[in-house]
């Protein structure tokens, strides 16, 4: 495969191979190629291909490799993120069923960066390659649930979607403490928010307190500078920060796409961990 990019695949890979790629219907592209049935895994198979370009790879055993290639960490449903790419930034992938839905992250918080250092993370996760931090992107898909299309679908940075892990950790060890300071129960330790021993008279029965974080979607988030076009039946959006647009060495990548759908704008956003402030970002988009 011609890597247009370089040694190493990024946002701007995948954002190329989208446009020059008019698959959005995922039962039809999942069929006959051994992948999983669910639309979630689905849509992470699609996630896959844009980064790679492994539309068009018929042969698994050749997808797989070339996948392997730009791809140092592949994940699970327990422990984020689903993926990171090798020597680049580390990809969460959530499918919502309505445009207004929340993204479920069960017991993880939102991610601003991930860090090797994480308790979150799998030992596989902190030793596929070296690294210490990585930007998150979220890739969050609307598919339809009835013809398994992907009606809408972006990219935004934990950097520019979320707050700081602090804000996170700062909340979760407040009610962690909180809980454990509670009289006349038997506690044990545990990385939820807490585990209560011996609950009933003959010491049987425990209870677990966990952590269900959800968070809203980019759309809603990001309504202030975007608004899905109604009348399309696929829309794109995508916003990268200005500090981490310049870090690209491909961006010309984009110049190529002769497609009047295709957009890039200068817009400013809100600084997660202080809304006062606005940092210059790009606006992409793309609608069929």
């Amino acid at each position: 495969m011609h890597n247009k990019g370089g040694k190493f695949m990024n946002i701007i890979n995948a954002i190329y191979n989208l446009v020059n790629n008019p698959i959005n219907h995922l039962t039809e592209y999942n069929q006959g190629r051994n992948r999983a049935n669910n639309a979630g895994d689905a849509l992470e198979e699609y996630v896959k291909d844009l980064f790679c370009n492994t539309f068009d790879e018929s042969d698994v055993s050749k997808r797989l490799e070339k996948i392997g290639k730009y791809f140092s960490y592949l994940g699970n449903n327990s422990n984020p993120p689903d993926a990171m790419l090798r020597n680049g930034d580390a990809i969460e992938v959530k499918k919502i069923e309505t445009s207004t839905s929340t993204l479920a992250l069960n017991s993880s918080y939102p991610k601003h960066k991930l860090y090797s250092s994480s308790t979150m993370i799998s030992k596989a996760c902190r030793d596929a390659e070296k690294w210490n931090v990585k930007d998150m992107i979220y890739v969050v898909g609307v598919i339809d649930k009835k013809t398994n299309d992907i009606k809408d679908l972006c990219m935004v940075y934990g950097l520019d979607y979320c707050a700081s892990e602090e804000c996170y950790t700062r909340i979760k060890g407040t009610i962690k403490n909180g809980v454990e300071t509670i009289q006349g129960v038997e506690f044990s330790e545990t990385k939820e928010l807490g585990r209560v021993n011996k609950v009933d008279p003959l010491g049987i029965t425990y209870l677990r307190v966990r952590g269900m974080w959800g968070i809203e979607n980019p759309w809603n988030v990001f309504n202030y500078v975007y608004e899905r076009n109604k009348n399309a039946n696929f829309n794109f959006m995508c916003i990268i920060n200005e500090d981490k647009w310049n870090t690209f060495d491909n961006k010309n990548l984009l110049k190529n796409i002769n497609d009047e759908k295709f957009m890039i704008k200068d817009i400013k956003i809100k600084n997660p961990d202080n809304p006062a402030q606005l940092r210059k970002a790009k606006l992409i988009t793309y609608d069929k």
